[in-house]
């Protein structure tokens, strides 16, 4: 496979951390002998996807956090000379799991901005963009966001104190605007999460609102599936084989 193309910008250079420990309980009972990161799109692992989009930005210095079934991981990239040429790819193993941001405070010299994603999405992304709005708004955490319809395939009920019905709303579609699972980080964030300690992100992040930190939203349109869901998967597999190009594998 032919180098990746890179193209310049605010992102070129940073440190990136992509969380790979999960079980990937979702798509059991795919992921039951077989790691998350490793599932495939056409013949080529999501995982590696991700890095080529990455390297395209030049962002090059990747640490990936690792717990389930680990030892596959390592053994697959062991064997990706051609890729092993375009970035130095780190690992850090958890011992048991300390969650989606407690995992970070074992990451080594993270004293720069850096970007954190999951190791479970496809997307097309500009990171150029999302890392020049992170410093424009000055803030300590960026989300990238993306606009989710979803729909309730029940009929829905509003009622008054008395029980008397005021409306019903026949399989209501809601929008709303949700995590894509990528992140531009300040190293201050990392004085938040205590080593060794569990702390998911959510959590994190209600913990820097209180203390006034600035968290500021990325919103954008970009092509983006959480692979976890068995429905975005099936999508994401029509996707990459349809246009490879989209995704660096042209």
């Amino acid at each position: 496979m032919k180098r990746t193309r890179r193209i310049r910008g605010p992102a070129t250079g940073l440190r990136a951390v992509i969380l790979a420990g999960g079980k990937g309980t979702r798509l059991a009972p795919f992921t039951v002998n077989f790691p998350k990161p490793l599932v495939p799109l056409g013949d080529t692992p999501i995982l590696e996807v991700l890095l080529r989009r990455l390297i395209r930005y030049g962002i090059t210095d990747i640490t990936v956090t690792l717990g389930h079934l680990a030892v596959l991981l390592r053994a697959y990239f062991e064997h990706q000379h051609e890729l092993s040429k375009q970035l130095t790819l780190r690992y850090v193993e958890e011992e048991k799991p300390t969650g989606t941001a407690g995992s970070l405070a074992m990451v080594p010299g993270l004293d720069e901005t850096f970007v954190v994603m999951n190791g479970d999405l496809l997307t097309n992304l500009d990171f150029h963009a999302l890392v020049r709005f992170h410093h424009k708004q000055k803030a300590a955490l960026t989300i990238a966001t993306h606009s989710r319809r979803v729909k309730i395939d029940l009929g829905v009920l509003e009622f008054d104190r008395n029980r008397r019905i005021t409306a019903y709303h026949e399989k209501p579609e809601h929008g709303y605007d949700v995590s894509m699972g990528i992140y531009v980080y300040e190293p201050r964030v990392l004085k938040y999460i205590q080593p060794g300690r569990y702390l998911d992100f959510p959590t994190l992040v209600l913990r820097l609102l209180e203390r006034g930190e600035r968290v500021c939203a990325f919103p954008t349109d970009c092509l983006w599936l959480d692979i976890g869901r068995p429905d975005d998967y099936a999508r994401a597999q029509e996707l990459f084989a349809e246009k490879p190009e989209d995704f660096d594998f042209a």
